[in-house]
């Protein structure tokens, strides 16, 4: 009988622990659940100071959210083009963006990339993180897109076989740009030859002898070592461009106040981190590419300017002279 006692005692115990183990098995199930999973994409190599920029917004965000958010970077197209990227945001199949190509929803945005309406870096700054950022970032929620902040894509030069220093030396070049109406405008007023193509297709089309000349920051130039295909980088300053991330209007909805905030405040400490970043460096770039053996030429930009007047035209034409206007008038 006291054996029978026994046993039914280590039965009981056998299957408390059991039951312990099930409950606290299942928390863990339940906790893990809990993990908000934010998937990010962007273009860019991991040597580009953007996909830097991006992990530091994966650190702020994970290290602020004590791991209730995990943040899984993709660099380098590994989802798609930058449109495809933006588009996956749209349909909610991705999170998150860092890309340029938002004009193919509101070319509104294009506004920033007038040419030569920025002198710097920090006016360029100032009217992003301002009124008229805030303003142009809300065109976009209807394409379920939240605008979160403007990293760095930065001021955009030629580079090519021959010397740029005039508006003249452009004539009937055939140089690669971006897919967006206004890098087409302004470079047909320059009397180029615009020819669009994915990033990821450059190298090899600058090598080949696809396209004569391309166009980008230096940041874009160092890290895919266009001083490889191309003999000079003419300090153009033709255009500036902002970085834009966004992220899914529909996810940011399932975000707790809490979590939209963390992200939110993340996002704009990443975006100055990558202006910091890439200012600090643009002269060691611009060291590297020339000891690699690209030569740096700094044309007059008066004549430049000059030509591609009829841009503005154009676009307050289409877009509204008022809000152009502003947007002058918030740069200056």
């Amino acid at each position: 009988m006291k054996k029978l006692r026994n046993f039914i005692i280590l039965l009981i115990v056998a299957m408390a622990g059991s039951l312990m183990f099930a409950f606290v098995s299942s928390a863990n199930v339940v906790e893990s659940k809990n993990v908000i999973t934010l998937r990010i994409g962007h273009g860019s190599p991991e040597t580009n100071e953007r996909h830097a920029a991006v992990m530091r917004f994966k650190e702020l965000v994970e290290e602020k959210s004590d791991g209730k958010i995990e943040v899984l970077v993709y660099p380098n197209e590994q989802l798609g083009s930058e449109a495809e990227m933006i588009e996956s945001v749209t349909l909610n199949d991705l999170q998150m963006v860092a890309a340029s190509a938002f004009s193919q929803y509101d070319q509104r945005i294009s506004v920033f990339h007038l040419p030569y309406l920025f002198d710097s870096y920090d006016e360029a700054w100032n009217v992003l993180d301002g009124e008229i950022g805030q303003e142009v970032s809300n065109f976009f929620l209807e394409d379920n897109l939240r605008i979160l902040a403007y990293f760095e894509n930065g001021f955009r030069h030629v580079t090519s076989n021959v010397p740029i220093k005039t508006p003249e030396d452009l004539q009937g070049l055939n140089i690669r740009t971006p897919e967006f109406p206004l890098s087409l405008s302004t470079f047909n007023a320059l009397g180029a030859n615009p020819t669009p193509m994915a990033f990821g297709e450059l190298y090899m089309a600058l090598q080949q002898g696809t396209v004569d000349a391309q166009e980008n920051p230096v940041a874009n130039i160092y890290a895919n070592k266009f001083q490889e295909v191309q003999k000079y980088l003419s300090m153009t300053s033709h255009q500036y461009m902002p970085l834009p991330v966004a992220i899914s209007e529909e996810f940011w909805q399932s975000l707790s106040a809490d979590h939209q905030q963390i992200i939110k405040r993340s996002a704009q400490e990443a975006a100055q981190f990558h202006r910091d970043t890439l200012r600090a460096k643009e002269e060691e770039m611009l060291e590297e590419l020339k000891n690699g053996g690209m030569k740096i030429v700094e044309p007059e930009l008066e004549s430049f300017k000059e030509k591609v007047a009829p841009v503005y035209e154009a676009f307050k034409q289409k877009y509204g002279e008022d809000f152009v206007n502003r947007v002058i008038k918030a740069a200056e």
